[in-house]
């Protein structure tokens, strides 16, 4: 069930993400680390600024789930919502950006690998997602990856999830586009009949104004994507960040963010994994 009491701090943390550039933080300013709040100190957070639903940006706001819980931890750790900067941290420079002192940590479906834990640090995770498949709101025959055979299948080239279908479902006939914004498009004119890549991510692109009512999640993944948060390596703030986490779950304010971001998209997530425990520290 979900909690309905008034969230106090939390509520006020999540709201606090739209209204973050009235008082500074602006997409302009990236790694300058510039004195934004009232204490003369700024936390730089990076996003990304084009995944309607968890890091998006339009004109001087900026809005989703991945915003949401890093306006709630940075509140957390002491800044308020005009001490954060938002930085664009696109996934090919995550790394680099948090070795070169470009962003202090990263909200930005950022999935925790061993291979990525060799060269930053990680808090949480705070959300585990799935690869799933987007289908429209009336289609009721594909219900899963095996009723894929035959079926003219969306995801962007390059990405994970696309490399997964080749491997998984040589059946399917994968139509690889630049952005899901595209797939979407083909999904609703019926020239494919899916789209694929995490569950979270597909609600998200699903909950848009213009999208809401369109499509559904099937609800039915076939991966394991742990989002963490990144860290520069030997950061000491992964504890805190934990601590963040667990009190936002605690509190109701991570399943009202959740709710209020995939709105609309006919979406539930993976209730055997969220909301999910953050990892010890240094493990």
């Amino acid at each position: 069930m979900r909690n309905t009491k008034p969230l106090g701090l939390a509520a006020m943390a999540a709201a606090a993400a739209l209204t973050l550039t009235a008082c500074g933080g602006g997409g302009d300013e990236q790694a300058g680390g510039g004195e934004t709040g009232g204490s003369g100190e700024s936390v730089r957070i990076g996003i990304k600024y084009d995944q309607p639903g968890l890091g998006f940006r339009d004109g001087d706001q900026y809005t989703g789930f991945d915003v949401d819980v890093a306006t709630y931890v940075a509140n957390e750790l002491g800044y308020s919502a005009d001490q954060i900067e938002w930085v664009e941290s696109p996934s090919a420079n995550r790394e680099n950006m948090l070795a070169n002192d470009q962003v202090d940590m990263i909200f930005a479906t950022y999935s925790i690998t061993e291979e990525r834990d060799q060269t930053v640090d990680f808090a949480g995770p705070y959300f585990v997602a799935g690869q799933d498949l987007l289908v429209r709101a009336e289609d009721d025959s594909i219900q899963g990856p095996a009723d894929l055979e035959g079926k003219n299948l969306c995801s962007v080239t390059g990405s994970t999830s696309a490399q997964r279908v080749k491997d998984d479902q040589p059946g399917a006939n994968l139509v690889e586009q630049p952005g899901y914004a595209d797939c979407l498009t083909a999904l609703e004119s019926g020239q494919v009949d899916a789209v694929t890549t995490d569950d979270i991510i597909l609600a998200g692109l699903a909950s848009t104004e213009a999208n809401q009512g369109k499509f559904k999640v099937v609800g039915n993944t076939f991966s394991e994507e742990r989002y963490g948060v990144g860290l520069p390596q030997g950061s000491d703030q992964c504890e805190a960040v934990n601590e963040a986490i667990t009190k936002m779950i605690d509190e109701g304010a991570w399943e009202e963010a959740v709710t209020a971001n995939t709105e609309g998209a006919d979406y539930s997530y993976n209730a055997e994994l969220n909301p999910p425990e953050p990892e010890p520290c240094g493990e």
